[in-house]
């Protein structure tokens, strides 16, 4: 099987230098260096390091959602945080073993080649990022090299730019230490599951310490054919560049090889999935071949300018090849033939994403009111190629048994006009501005404006047209946090974020909806955060978030399209997370959602319906029990009500309940065995869809034991 395809040469262009960018990196350069030859010089304190073992599984505060570091407490906005030891504990592999902890935020399959969620009701496959810059590729991201995930819900436009629609899934990497780090671990499970993590770190010498985490993966899958190898490594160097700056820089190569798996078809004339095993492949697994190679530097400069004032830089250059090729069921099952009809593509992308952001905080006060305020700079350019190609298949090969539905069948894969062969280059220049005022102890806002410039170059090789469109975007945040006791935040928050045409993957842009303004995506949301002790905490939101400017044929003219409402999602977040007691962990939260189309934007999707892979309510809790020094058990609870495969609203997915378990055992101080039960009843259910006809039936019981060591 092929490892590699390579676009056509009509497809690739010279990829201009980014000259805006580069320019950017050297006045950043110019200001640092100045600054610290202006500054006196002083010693800066020394920064304590709490590991996943200080802090369980409560974080006290984020820089993410704010660019200052920020109690989470008062922070006005919806934040989940999975820390480094419940990804240890529940043995976290993917993104849709992220998510499902987290209220608000549901997992759909992503064609079974890439991380696909859904933030109140709104899909996305680019609001990745990774320590705060983004990481948009359509992928399957690991947790090797990761030391926390931020779930951020709402529109987060004013620090993340554009996108950010109903939420963004942020992953803070592991940083090296002047402390010793020599740890390894081995997981052996179900299906061929096996997986070995390194992570070894010390100081060089008092000014410079490195941390090297890598991953090696060979697993099986419960579906019949479907297999995963990947390996990942990330060597990260710290630098005390002077007794005021410090330097970060960071590498990492990530190979990802597995087979593109879309699940089980509907039955026809139904509105369920077709019954079958969970293990039956629909289509040809032989020949559904999915890859992606990550390469990407990091470098973080911080500076601390004096009198309050401190400056970062940061920057990610970051080179993705991707290719997805998939033989899968393209129609329902037929009740009276027992047969379906298959279906067949395969695309190649290829993007270089060059980011650097320049913040810069300082305190000022006005009188009693104090002002946190945080100003910055972000320039990006990414270079996108797509390249699609069509299957045919031969005679009537096409149709195939339901009975024996894992073919050999090869078609024959070529170009068609219709399919994508593009050339894009999208560029941002971004300013923004934000207040954080304390009035007295008790009332606290935010307010900030941020303002992209954002331009695409589109070129179509298929017909060498080109579009270029440029979008200028402004993005307001206003939140208000009130807190009658130290331990309590009422708060309320106000914030708008913008999808261009070009999409969440800078390739929808047609001469048809090139000239209509970007998606509007409007939050409203109110809640509540208590610290019950000071290792345990409690959420709540209620929320209201409006998408605007949803392109739709015109009703009365069918030649012509318009802009219209689109979509309304309503819902409630209840989330608890940290230590009841000594010993009792736990992490988990309850969502009520509402999410409707207001307009009728095609055929299958009406004014009214329910938005596709969204349930009403969600429910998930983790607990940890510490019985002894030794011993520990864990129990995990997972209910998800019935949701649409589509906003046909033809075919649904049944509610389910699934319980997962854990057992942990210390051998000793530096050795630590732990197994993980997924599905610990071996419950029935579909666990994600992305049509009616691509629907994945949820893993039966599967066993992994983990060997955890320090050295």
């Amino acid at each position: 099987m092929s490892k590699r395809t390579a676009l056509p040469a009509s497809s690739v262009r010279t990829r201009p230098t980014p000259i805006a960018v580069a320019a950017h990196l050297a006045l950043a350069g110019a200001l640092l260096g100045g600054a610290a030859h202006a500054a006196d010089v002083t010693t800066l304190q020394e920064i304590q390091v709490s590991g996943a073992a200080d802090q369980g599984y409560a974080k006290k505060s984020t820089s993410t959602a704010t660019k200052t570091d920020t109690l989470l407490r008062d922070t006005p906005q919806s934040i989940t945080v999975v820390t480094q030891e419940l990804i240890q504990d529940q043995a976290i592999q993917s993104m849709a073993d992220v998510i499902r902890y987290v209220p608000g935020v549901v997992t759909a399959q992503g064609e079974g080649n890439r991380d696909t969620a859904v933030f109140r009701g709104n899909s996305s496959t680019g609001d990745f990022f990774i320590d705060g810059i983004r990481d948009d590729v359509q992928y399957y991201r690991d947790f090797y090299n990761i030391d926390s995930v931020e779930a951020l819900k709402g529109s987060n436009a004013m620090i993340f730019g554009r996108g950010g629609s109903g939420g963004v899934i942020n992953r803070v990497s592991k940083q090296p230490t002047w402390s010793q780090i020599r740890e390894a671990s081995l997981t052996l499970g179900s299906w061929n599951n096996r997986r070995v993590t390194a992570d070894v770190g010390q100081a060089i010498d008092g000014n410079m310490a490195f941390r090297v985490t890598g991953m090696v993966e060979d697993s099986d899958s419960y579906r019949d054919g479907v297999k995963v190898e990947r390996n990942g490594i990330n060597p990260t160097l710290a630098i005390r560049a002077g007794a005021r700056t410090s330097v970060v820089l960071g590498y990492e190569h990530f190979k990802d090889d597995r087979v593109a798996d879309r699940g089980i078809p509907s039955l026809k004339g139904s509105n369920r999935p077709f019954s079958t095993d969970a293990s039956t492949f629909f289509g040809n697994p032989d020949q559904s071949a999915t890859w992606a190679r990550v390469d990407a530097f990091n470098a973080t400069v911080d500076h601390d300018l004096g009198n309050g004032f401190a400056l970062r830089n940061r920057t990610r250059y970051a080179d993705y090849d991707k290719f997805y090729q998939n033989i899968y069921a393209g129609s329902a099952v037929d009740p009276v033939t027992n047969r379906f009809t298959l279906g067949a593509y395969n695309n190649a992308t290829q993007r270089t994403n060059l980011f650097n952001q320049t913040d810069l905080t300082f305190t000022v006060n006005t009188g009693a009111i104090k002002h946190k305020l945080a100003t910055g700079l972000e320039l990006s350019r990414q270079v996108t190629d797509n390249y699609r190609n069509s299957a045919t298949f031969a005679g009537t090969s096409a149709s195939t048994s339901a009975s024996n539905p894992t073919v050999g069948t090869m078609p024959t894969f070529a170009h068609a006009a219709s399919d994508a062969n593009n050339h894009g280059v999208a560029t941002a220049a971004s300013i923004y501005l934000q207040d954080q005022i304390e009035f007295t102890p008790q009332w606290q806002a935010i307010a900030g404006l941020r303002y992209d410039r954002f331009n695409v170059d589109f070129h179509n090789n298929n017909n060498n047209s080109n579009i270029e469109v440029t979008d200028n975007l402004v993005s307001p945040r206003v939140g208000l946090v009130y807190k009658p006791v130290e331990a309590v935040s009422l708060y309320g928050s106000y914030s708008i974020a913008f999808v261009p045409r070009a999409g969440d993957q800078l390739g929808s842009l047609t001469a048809k909806n090139a000239s209509f303004d970007p998606e509007k995506f409007t939050n409203l949301e109110l809640g509540a955060k208590w610290d019950v002790t000071p290792d345990l905490a409690a959420t709540a939101a209620i929320y209201r978030l409006n998408r605007t400017n949803v392109v739709i044929t015109d009703p009365a003219d069918t030649t012509k399209s318009i802009l219209t409402d689109g979509q309304v999602s309503k819902g409630v977040e209840l989330g608890l997370t940290g230590k009841i007691g000594r010993d009792w962990s736990v992490m988990g939260g309850y969502a009520y959602q509402n999410a409707k189309l207001t307009a009728t934007a095609s055929a299958t999707a009406l004014n009214g319906s329910t938005v596709a892979q969204v349930p009403t309510h969600t429910f998930s809790l983790w607990n940890r029990y510490d019985v002894t020094p030794v011993w520990a058990a864990a129990l995990g609870v997972v209910h998800r009500d019935s949701i649409y495969a589509s906003s046909a609203n033809t075919v649904k997915l049944p509610s389910f309940t699934r319980f997962d378990g854990a057992l942990f055992y210390s051998v000793n101080k530096n050795t630590k065995v732990q197994v993980n039960v997924e599905n610990l009843f071996d419950k029935e259910y579909y666990a994600s869809a992305n049509s009616d006809n691509n629907i994945t039936p949820g893993s039966p019981r599967a066993l992994r034991v983990t060997l955890n060591a320090k050295f």
